[in-house]
């Protein structure tokens, strides 16, 4: 079922494997579309389940969870890499799948993916690949200062450890019980950003805005849109995105992450869905992230992905509320700003680290944006 002559129209009901904050902004965009929505996701409180018209509350690997879907919906989406990719291939046999599972198996699993990039000749950091004590490098070795990550299934900063001597990273490795790990150099960074785009079946592209981002403790923290790179820079993050999407035969909502270091540009991380940092595009953009994911799974045109708006996005973590002295946040006090807009996720439990909302700023001149964000962010509380 890889290719499909005719799109699908509403009311057709499509597919999403995974319930949180990027499957309930997926159920958003549909439904405004027209689109009915079946989510699958084990947890009872899953933010996109309790918005979408079915929730199957399962097991992403549940084979009647499974059979109910190729039933029942014509397309099938995910929004987070560490989905079955083995559910999606099962999926792809009987209905519409996209992005394809071995693009989910590249982009969850490090070895593959880092692979995949030095293989399709883009510019990637050093880094070894650990399967045992004895392949991590001796101190002599440029690899140092590191970071081990583990290979699968690791995402906002979990799973990972910063090393700057072979002792630390055997330790580090005994920690992670000696689990297939990747060992990345730490490049001395200019910047971090990252580019979303849509791929469609035909191999059309539409790509966002490059997003400058600020991390705190290996957690997205602030994107500011458009990053303050040079426009030589951004074309070439554009140009390789487009390239990498291309390698990959992606069909769907890509994030590409990568580091500025010294003035070049180096591939991080690919992310087969929408990706946090694209958030701004609900507000800043004529088509956002995720009305593209429904278009691309229905295989409708591209929507226009221009900018109308610099635009600066924070994530709100739990920490906003578990360090707060009421039972909620003081909203009143960011809420009196105009340009800013709210999006709460709908999680049951907030807890530290934990994404629960994000508000963006949105303003003609992004340096205003980033100020009243900033301001804004501290008011919440933010450290």
């Amino acid at each position: 079922m890889s290719q499909r002559d005719q799109p699908l129209l509403p009311p057709t009901m499509l597919g999403i494997l995974g319930g949180g904050q990027l499957g309930r902004f997926f159920v958003i965009a549909a439904h405004e579309m027209g689109y009915k929505v079946t989510v699958l996701d084990p947890d009872p409180n899953s933010p996109a389940g309790a918005m979408a018209d079915i929730h199957l509350c399962k097991a992403f690997d549940d084979s009647a969870a499974l059979e109910v879907i190729t039933n029942t919906c014509k397309a099938v989406t995910t929004e987070f890499e560490n989905v079955s990719a083995d559910s999606m291939e099962f999926l792809s046999k009987y209905i519409y799948v996209s992005p394809s599972a071995e693009s989910i198996r590249i982009a969850q699993y490090r070895v593959l993916e880092k692979t995949f990039l030095k293989e399709s000749k883009l510019p990637i950091g050093p880094f070894e690949i650990i399967l045992e004590d004895k392949d991590i490098p001796p101190d002599t070795s440029s690899i140092y200062p590191g970071i081990l990550k583990i290979a699968r299934f690791g995402y906002d900063g979990k799973g990972q450890a910063r090393v700057s001597s072979q002792k630390e990273a055997i330790d580090a490795f005994q920690q992670f019980s000696k689990q297939e790990c990747v060992l990345e150099k730490i490049l001395p960074l200019d910047m971090e950003v990252s580019l979303v785009l849509a791929r469609d079946q035909k191999g059309h592209i539409k790509t966002f805005n490059v997003s400058e981002n600020i991390h705190t403790n290996g957690i997205l923290d602030v994107s500011i849109v458009p990053a303050r790179s040079t426009s030589a820079i951004n074309g070439l993050i554009n140009q390789l995105a487009k390239s990498l999407a291309e390698a990959l035969n992606y069909v769907g909502v890509l994030g590409v992450e990568f580091f500025i270091s010294e003035g070049k540009v180096f591939v991080n991380e690919i992310a087969p869905r929408p990706h946090n940092s694209g958030h701004y595009t609900i507000d800043a953009s004529e088509t956002n992230q995720f009305e593209q994911q429904v278009r691309v799974l229905a295989g409708l045109p591209l929507g226009n992905s221009r900018l109308h708006s610099s635009a600066v996005m924070v994530n709100l973590l739990g920490d906003v509320w578990t360090n707060s002295k009421e039972r909620e946040p003081n909203w009143d006090k960011v809420l009196k700003e105009p340009g800013l807009k709210m999006h709460l996720y709908g999680k049951h439990e907030a807890r530290p680290g934990r994404k629960m909302g994000h508000f963006t700023v949105i303003d003609e001149n992004v340096d205003i944006a980033f100020q009243k964000a900033m301001e804004l962010r501290k008011l919440l509380g933010i450290a």
